[in-house]
């Protein structure tokens, strides 16, 4: 059975969807950060002697 449409669900429904977009966009921003970490660290791990660096590591 159809739930009725009364201002007060339309007010929710509407609060609802504003709440899911800023987490949706908070969401894309954690992501696009997350990417450029990782493709700065790449750049950082592709500099010459960057392996010696990261030699022994974990170990101990």
């Amino acid at each position: 059975m159809p739930t009725k449409r009364t201002p007060e669900t339309l007010k929710a429904e509407a609060e609802r969807r504003e709440r899911l977009a800023g987490a949706l966009r908070e969401n894309l921003k954690r992501r696009k950060a997350q990417a450029k970490g990782r493709r700065e660290e790449g750049r950082e791990d592709a500099k010459p002697g960057a392996a010696k660096e990261h030699e022994g590591r974990g170990e101990g």
